[in-house]
């Protein structure tokens, strides 16, 4: 145990019930062997390890093992306990300077920077799927208030989706840039006794700068907000797209057909070929919803500085994580693999009525005002007409 000199019981089963995150925080052991080498590095440049201790140290940190199992408070003490096996009381010298505080948020920023980078990348690749797919000649009925509205084309379709992921893609982005700070060496919340070059470690680290407040930096969570709603917008984009695909291929409309490898049957009715996956997708934007209001909830009334609710902000993090990952390399293969049915959507797209817009067009472009050209286009449909109306403007 970290912290136990000043108890003199054990902590009881319902605490480490409660207070134990090993179970989950152990995703973030790669993070935490990567900031604890370069905080040996930096207190053997004090004066705090002598460069044998610091190779000693460093070289017993890249050697253990990811956890398997194991009874841990968390993952900080997982790679103490180890590093104790490996380096003996030399281990104990590792902690001084630092906090569990500055600790894990330095741990947590190293694994949002990875997965908004993920995720920007899993984007990319929709984007290029759906730019592969663009066909400019393949004409479709567009949509308003889910009436057709006016011809679009499929490539407009797949532009419209395109351009969402762009700006989804810049949010991460932005998140990363924002986030990109490192706490290391901020202690507890009041700074380390150390002389830490504070900027050179977060250099080492791979951040753009250090943190100006370590009263802030050890409570700042905005990254994880920040990554969490840029997930939340993404996958509520692709819950839009995934419900105009439920649509497209619906019986009813049959614009197109889901690749076989994307859909699934029915243990009743053998001629069903469900959407499931575009359903999951709808079903995941809205959990995400939830875990980014969770965690705004979880951080909106805490006093400075830190406090253990923010063992909390973890779990949505990994887990949308995870969706991510899944959800959006899912989405580009049935796009690439999505079969359209050309003719039908051509012949939808050739109603007079989708062009109804430009009838009202042509007859202002005669002189009459636009809202008395709408009112007759309008007259016309009403009346059946529209055939004649459209014969006198050719």
């Amino acid at each position: 145990m970290m912290w136990g000199g000043r108890f003199a019981a054990e902590p009881s089963k319902l605490l480490r019930a409660l207070n134990d995150s090993f179970a989950f925080d152990r995703e973030l052991f790669a993070e935490d062997v990567q900031g604890s080498i370069a905080w040996a590095r930096a207190i053997g440049e004090c004066g705090v390890l002598t460069s044998e201790e610091v190779e000693a140290i460093v070289n017993a940190l890249a050697s253990i093992n990811p956890p398997n199992g194991g009874d841990f408070e968390d993952v900080h003490s997982y790679v103490e306990a180890k590093l104790y096996e490996k380096a003996g009381k030399l281990a104990g010298k590792l902690h001084t300077g630092r906090s569990r505080n500055d600790q894990v948020a330095t741990d947590l920023k190293l694994w949002l920077k990875k997965a908004c980078a993920d995720a920007i990348s899993h984007i990319d690749a929709l984007r290029e799927t759906l730019q592969k797919r663009s066909e400019p000649e393949t004409k479709m009925p567009g949509y308003t208030h889910s009436k057709q509205a006016e011809p679009v084309t499929f490539a407009m379709w797949c532009g419209a989706y395109i351009e969402m992921l762009k700006r989804d893609a810049s949010r991460f982005d932005d998140a990363m840039n924002r986030g990109d700070e490192c706490p290391l060496g901020s202690g507890a919340l009041a700074g380390s006794p150390l002389p830490i070059n504070r900027e050179k470690l977060a250099k080492s680290l791979g951040f753009a700068r250090a943190t100006k407040s370590s009263l802030d930096a050890v409570s700042d969570r905005d990254f994880a907000a920040d990554y969490l709603f840029a997930a939340t917008m993404t996958l509520s984009h692709l819950s839009r797209l995934a419900e105009d695909l439920i649509f497209y291929t619906s019986d009813e409309a049959n614009y197109a057909e889901l690749p076989d490898t994307m859909a699934t049957g029915s243990s009743r009715m053998p001629q069903k070929k469900n959407p499931d996956v575009l359903e999951l997708t709808r079903g995941h934007a809205g959990r995400a919803i939830g875990e980014l209001t969770g965690l705004l909830a979880v951080l909106k009334g805490l006093p400075l500085a830190y406090d253990k609710d923010l063992q909390l902000d973890k779990e949505p993090l990994f887990r949308i994580r995870t969706v991510l990952a899944l959800v959006v390399p899912a989405i580009a293969e049935i796009i690439d693999g999505l079969q359209l049915n050309r003719e039908k959507m051509r012949a939808a797209a050739s109603s007079d009525l989708l062009v109804a817009t430009s009838y009202a067009d042509k007859l202002a472009a005669t002189g009459i005002p636009f809202r008395e050209a709408h009112e007759m286009v309008g007259n016309a449909i009403r009346n059946g007409t529209l055939d004649e109306l459209a014969a006198s403007l050719k």
